[in-house]
């Protein structure tokens, strides 16, 4: 018996394909929802052995939270990035930040690094070959360590918390 999992390997992106395809067609026919599922099954199967292991989320409602606190960290550093763009007698402090990690998993060293280039203001330009340290640059450091224990107590430990329990 094929099970649905078999030809539906990921039903979220199967629904996402074919409702992006129905966007750029314009169009709620019949041959247009028919061809857009068609595809929303076909795309996943043909590329699936290209996919990482999906991650399993320990606790979905600290994703949510952690997701509601980075549009919240976005939109504050962005009114300090702009803040720091229109005073120009305010001198920025750029700096770069050895950070030394606590995750391990490569997804979510992916989702900090992501995370980090996200906030306006900092970006995370390279992991260390053994995966213990991120390079970040910041546009305007007063303190490394500050820095540092932010970014482990809003970004870091959540991240672990959600993915690798």
């Amino acid at each position: 018996m094929i099970t649905p999992r078999s030809w539906l390997p990921t039903p979220l992106m199967s629904i996402l394909l074919l409702v992006v395809w129905l966007l750029l067609v314009r169009s709620l026919a019949l041959g247009h929802i028919l061809l857009g599922s068609i595809l929303g099954i076909l795309i996943p199967l043909a590329t699936q052995r290209f996919w990482d292991a999906q991650p399993h989320i320990q606790k979905p409602w600290l994703l949510l939270r952690f997701a509601l606190r980075v549009l919240g960290d976005i939109i504050v550093a962005n009114l300090q990035v702009s803040w720091l763009i229109i005073n120009p007698w305010r001198r920025m402090r750029p700096a770069f930040v050895e950070y030394p990690l606590m995750l391990e998993q490569r997804f979510t060293i992916t989702l900090l690094a992501n995370t980090i280039s996200l906030t306006p203001g900092t970006v995370s330009s390279n992991l260390r070959m053994d995966g213990k340290t991120l390079l970040i640059h910041a546009l305007d450091v007063e303190d490394e360590e500050a820095l540092i224990a932010e970014i482990r107590e809003r970004y870091e430990r959540p991240l672990k918390e959600i993915y690798e329990c």
